[in-house]
C-alpha cells in the first residue's frame, strides 16, 4: 500500500472517532450529568487520557500525513524536476542529435569538398601537364614554322605556294596529232590517215605552280591566286628541239568576302557553270579525277575571265544556300555551217600585230564551201550572263542555274538566189546590217557523299548555243539562209562515281555524252544549209586515205571531203585508279595514275553508199599514264 492510500485511511478512521465522540457527547441527558459528572471525573481521567492519546496520535497521524504530504508534494516536485529533466535531456537529446546530423552534413560536405579538392588537384595536375606539353608543342610548332613554314608571312597576308611537277604520257590507237590534251571532237574516222595509224606522246606541260594570298582585316577577307602551266602554244612554239611552249595562265583573280558570306570575284577563273563543291566558292571546282587535261565528254566547264558576286546563307555544316550572278567573256566556238553558204558575213576576225591575239583561225571541222576567213575571235556584244543556286549539308550538294548568250554577226543581205546546175548563185544588197540571235540554257549538278568513301555526282547542260561549254566542244551556231546566226541545239551530261578507298588509293569511272542537233534551212533556190544538211555525202567516210598528190609526204586529213557530216553524238566511258604512296601534309604527295578511255564520236546521217552506213562513226581507244609529285 502506497503513502496515498495509508494517508486516506487514517484521516478516513480520525473523522468516525470524532464523529462518535460528538455523538455521545450530545446525546447524553444533562441533569444526570451533574449526578454523573463526580463518576465520570473519576473516569475521566482515563477516558481523556485514551482521548488525549488518542488526539496525540491523531496529531502524530497529522503529521505523518503532513510529513507524507510534504514527501508526496517532494516527489511531486522530484516527478516533476525528472519530468523537466526528462524533457531537458529529450530536448538535449534533440540537439546533440541535430548537431550530430550538422556535423555529419559537415563531414560529408568537408568530405565532398575533399574530394573536389582532389578532384580540381588531380585536374590541375593534368592541365598542367598538357600546359606544358602545349607549350613544348607551341615551341616545336613555332620552331617548325620558322624553319619548314606551311605559308610565308608577308606584311599583313599569307602566302601559300603550291603546285606539282607531272611526266605524263598517252596513247590513242587513232591518231589526232595532239599532245596530252584530246581535241575530242576530231577523232578520225577510217577516210582520214589519221584513222590508220596510232601515236604515243610523252609530256611534261601539264606541271602546275600556284600562290594563294591572303589577308584578313576584320571586316573583309581577301585572297588573290594565280595558277600557270604549259599548255599553251604561242605563234612560234613547237616541240622540234626546245620544246619551246609558252607559260599559260590558268587562272588569276582575286576576291573580297565578308563574314556574313557575301562575296567579289573577279579575274580570269572556273566558270560558273562549273561544279562547285561547296556554295559557289572559288577553289572549291569539282574536276573528273581524269589525266587528260581536255577532262572526259560531257563535262561542264570554262575557265575564263569574268567578274562574280555571291551570297551566302547558313553554313556548310548545318545548311548552307547560295545565291550568285557572273557576266563573263563570250566566244563563239565551232562554227559550223554545212552545205554551199552565202559569204558576205562576219562575227570575227583573226589577231592583229600588236593586239595580242594569235593571227590564226579556226575552222569547224566538216565544213565546205563558203567558210574561210570564219576565225577565232568573236566580235561580242554582251558577255554571257550565267546565274546558280546551291545548297550544301555535309553529305549533299546541288546547284541549279541559267545560262544566257548572245551571238552577233554583220552582213550584206542576200537579196536574190538562184542555181547553175547544182550550184547557187546570191546576189547581195550595198549596206551592211548587224543582227543578234540569243541562246543560252540551263544546267545542275548535284553530288552525293555516301559515308567517307565513295561519292555519286551527276551534271547536266541543255539549251542552244551551248556547246562551248562542254568539253567535246561542239558548235555554238550554224548559218541562216540570210547570213544571220541560228544556235545549234545542245545536250550533255556526266555521271561521275569515285571511290576513295584510304589516303593511298583511289578508284573512279565515268561516262558523259554531248549531242548537237540537226539545224538545217533551204535556201529560195531549194539547197538545204545549217547543221548537218541531210544531202552532205558520208560516201567516203569508211573508204581507204586518198593517195598524198603532192609528194610532200606530210600526210592526210582528219576528215576527206567525202565525209562531210558533222558531229551528232560523242560519248565516252572512263575508268581508272590513283596510288599515293607518299601523302604527307609535311613532304607532300607522290601518286601514279592510269586510265582508259573509249570514245565514240557519231555523225549525221548523209547520203552513203552501199558499204557506209547512213550515220558513220569514228572510235577512239586512249591509255593515258601519270606521275606527279604535289609540293606541300
Amino acid at each position: 500500500m502506497n503513502s496515498k492510500h495509508v494517508i486516506t485511511a487514517v484521516l478516513a478512521s480520525a473523522v468516525m472517532f470524532t464523529a462518535q465522540a460528538k455523538a455521545s457527547d450530545e446525546g447524553a441527558d444533562p441533569a444526570p450529568q451533574q449526578h454523573k459528572k463526580s463518576q465520570k471525573a473519576k473516569k475521566e481521567s482515563a477516558e481523556q487520557t485514551e482521548l488525549r492519546e488518542l488526539r496525540e496520535q491523531m496529531k502524530q497521524q497529522q503529521s505523518e500525513i503532513e510529513e507524507l504530504k510534504g514527501m508526496l508534494s517532494g516527489k511531486s516536485q522530484q516527478a516533476q524536476s525528472a519530468q523537466q529533466a526528462a524533457s531537458d535531456a529529450q530536448a538535449q537529446a534533440a540537439q546533440a542529435a541535430a548537431a550530430a546530423q550538422q556535423a555529419s552534413q559537415a563531414a560529408t560536405d568537408a568530405s565532398a569538398k575533399a574530394e573536389a579538392a582532389t578532384t580540381a588537384a588531380t585536374a590541375a595536375t593534368a592541365k598542367t601537364a598538357d600546359l606544358q606539353e602545349q607549350v613544348v608543342g607551341n615551341q616545336a610548332q613555332v620552331q617548325q614554322e620558322i624553319h619548314e613554314p606551311g605559308t610565308i608571312h608577308y606584311k599583313g597576308v599569307e602566302i601559300t605556294p603550291g603546285g606539282f611537277v607531272a611526266a605524263e604520257g598517252v596513247y590513242r590507237q587513232h591518231s589526232v596529232n595532239s599532245d596530252i590534251n584530246t581535241p575530242l571532237n576530231s577523232i578520225p574516222l577510217p577516210s582520214a590517215s589519221e584513222g590508220h595509224t596510232s601515236e604515243l606522246n610523252f609530256s611534261g606541260r601539264q606541271s602546275r605552280l600556284s600562290v594563294l594570298v591572303q589577308g584578313d582585316t576584320g571586316k573583309f577577307k581577301l585572297t588573290g591566286y594565280y595558277e600557270m602551266d604549259w599548255l599553251g602554244t604561242g605563234t612560234s612554239s613547237n616541240n622540234n628541239q626546245s620544246n619551246s611552249y609558252v607559260l599559260r595562265q590558268r587562272q588569276i583573280w582575286g576576291k573580297v568576302e565578308t563574314p556574313g558570306g557575301f562575296g567579289m570575284s573577279g579575274g580570269q577563273m572556273w566558270s560558273l557553270v562549273t561544279e562547285d563543291r561547296k556554295g559557289t566558292d572559288n577553289r572549291t571546282e569539282i574536276q573528273p579525277q581524269t589525266i587528260d587535261p581536255q577532262y572526259t565528254v560531257g563535262y561542264s566547264w570554262t575557265r575564263q575571265p569574268g567578274f562574280r558576286v555571291q551570297k551566302r546563307f547558313g553554313n556548310y555544316n548545318t545548311g548552307a544556300f547560295t545565291m550568285a550572278l557572273a557576266e563573263e567573256q563570250a566566244q563563239i566556238t565551232s562554227f559550223t555551217a554545212n552545205g554551199t553558204n552565202p559569204t558576205d558575213y562576219f562575227f570575227g576576225g583573226i589577231g592583229q600585230n600588236g593586239g595580242l591575239y594569235n593571227a590564226a583561225g579556226n575552222i569547224g571541222a566538216g565544213n565546205t564551201a563558203g567558210t574561210a576567213g570564219i576565225t577565232t575571235y568573236a566580235n561580242n556584244v554582251v558577255p554571257d550572263t550565267i546565274v546558280k543556286f546551291a545548297y550544301d549539308v555535309p553529305t549533299f550538294h546541288i546547284e541549279v542555274g541559267g545560262l544566257a548568250r548572245w551571238f552577233r554577226d554583220y552582213y550584206l543581205p542576200v537579196t536574190t538566189t538562184y542555181t547553175t546546175p547544182g550550184t547557187p548563185i546570191y546576189t547581195y544588197g550595198t549596206i551592211y546590217q548587224n543582227h543578234t540571235s540569243t541562246g543560252g540554257g540551263v544546267f545542275g549538278a548535284a553530288r552525293v557523299y555516301l559515308g567517307k568513301i565513295t561519292e555519286v555526282g551527276v551534271q547536266a547542260m541543255a539549251g542552244a548555243g551551248v556547246g562551248r561549254y562542254g568539253s567535246a566542244q561542239l558548235a555554238d551556231v550554224t548559218l541562216r539562209p540570210d547570213e544571220t546566226l541560228e544556235p545549234v541545239r545542245n545536250y550533255h551530261g556526266l555521271f561521275s562515281l569515285e571511290n576513295h578507298l584510304n589516303p593511298h588509293w583511289d578508284v573512279f569511272a565515268y561516262y558523259g555524252g554531248e549531242y548537237a542537233q540537226r539545224t538545217v534551212y533551204t535556201t529560195p533556190a531549194g539547197n538545204l544549209i545549217g547543221y548537218g544538211p541531210a544531202n552532205l555525202s558520208n560516201a567516203g567516210c569508211y573508204n581507204l586515205p586518198a593517195a598524198v598528190s603532192t609528194g610532200s609526204g606530210g600526210g592526210g586529213s582528219i576528215s576527206a571531203s567525202t565525209c562531210g557530216s558533222p558531229t551528232r553524238y560523242i560519248q565516252e566511258a572512263m575508268g581508272g585508279f590513283t596510288w599515293k604512296p607518299i601523302n604527307s601534309p609535311k613532304y607532300g604527295r607522290l601518286q601514279y595514275s592510269a586510265t582508259y578511255s573509249y570514245i565514240q564520236r557519231n555523225l549525221w546521217s548523209g547520203v552513203g553508199s552501199a558499204t557506209t552506213p547512213s550515220g558513220p562513226r569514228a572510235t577512239e581507244p586512249m591509255v593515258h599514264v601519270q606521275m606527279r609529285y604535289y609540293i606541300p
